[in-house]
């Protein structure tokens, strides 16, 4: 398996799981554009589109750090143009950005409401709508062209529900994304496809919530990892589904995910959301 060469475009890829993507293919050679709002340096969330991209290169992949919001059209249709005319096209979109509001219904207001619903399901949708003409031309040349999308399956369990219905709705916003693009674009041989984790993973945005035990989790390399799994895999016959990052390792023969705790032989870990 080897992503030498791909052209890959990320959303909020500063950081954690976006960030651990991007250094995994980076080590093959990929050309990687990150896509992230965040170009000063803030004291409590590390990271900014210039300094992933000096790791994104110090591993051996070429860089592009392009500072996008997501909530403005405007900028999501700029930084795809931007990313594809460096590049020569694109190969493979991965859906990472994402705000998380664990709040109740009356404890939500509309502005975090909105930014939830901006971010997670209007961001996913219009970057995915940008980059399908790009993707298209891959699947043309034979490059194998892949969304990835970061969102869970889809449930209709009150349980995912009852704690924070506006952060479920819009992390499902993600997924019926995928649901509907897998098939709209499977002739073509776009690969859409989710990817989520078993457990609670160690980010910098999990570190923010009161009262998570982030010596409980993994590390943002098991994404990494089975990301690189599904993007390695044929476009045409590797679609619409929605993975579970150990379930995905385990296909492969990969069962000892000691190396992805973040403190060393843990056995009861925190379990994220939306899976039963």
């Amino acid at each position: 398996m080897s992503l030498a060469g791909k052209r890959i475009f990320i959303t909020g890829g500063s950081r954690g799981i976006g960030l651990a993507i991007a250094l995994k293919a980076a080590r093959d050679g990929a050309l990687i554009a990150i896509a992230a709002k965040t170009v000063e340096v803030n004291p409590k969330l590390p990271g900014t589109i210039y300094s992933a991209a000096a790791e994104i290169e110090a591993v051996g992949g070429v860089a592009l750090p392009i500072q996008c919001d997501l909530r403005d059209e405007a900028q999501i249709e700029g930084s795809i143009a931007k990313a594809a005319a460096e590049f020569g096209g694109i190969d493979i979109l991965i859906n990472n950005a994402s705000a998380i509001n664990l709040t109740k219904t009356e404890a939500t207001p509309a502005k975090r409401f909105d930014l939830m619903f901006d971010v997670n399901v209007r961001g996913t949708f219009l970057t995915s709508q940008a980059a399908i003409p790009h993707l298209r031309e891959s699947a043309r040349a034979g490059r194998n062209p892949h969304i990835l999308t970061l969102s869970p399956p889809l449930s209709m369990k009150a349980k995912w529900f009852q704690h924070h219905v506006a952060y479920t709705m819009a992390k499902y916003g993600m997924s019926m994304c995928v649901l509907g693009m897998s098939e709209e674009f499977r002739k073509e041989g776009i690969a859409v496809n989710a990817l989520w984790p078993r457990t609670a993973i160690d980010t910098a945005a999990l570190q923010m919530i009161p009262g998570v035990d982030t010596a409980a989790c993994r590390t943002p390399e098991i994404l990494a990892d089975a990301a690189y799994i599904i993007l390695n895999r044929e476009s045409k016959g590797c679609t619409g589904n929605f993975f579970v990052d150990d379930e995905l390792l385990a296909s492969e023969g990969i069962t000892d995910l000691e190396k992805y705790s973040v403190v060393p032989g843990t056995k009861d870990f925190l379990l994220d959301f939306f899976l039963d």
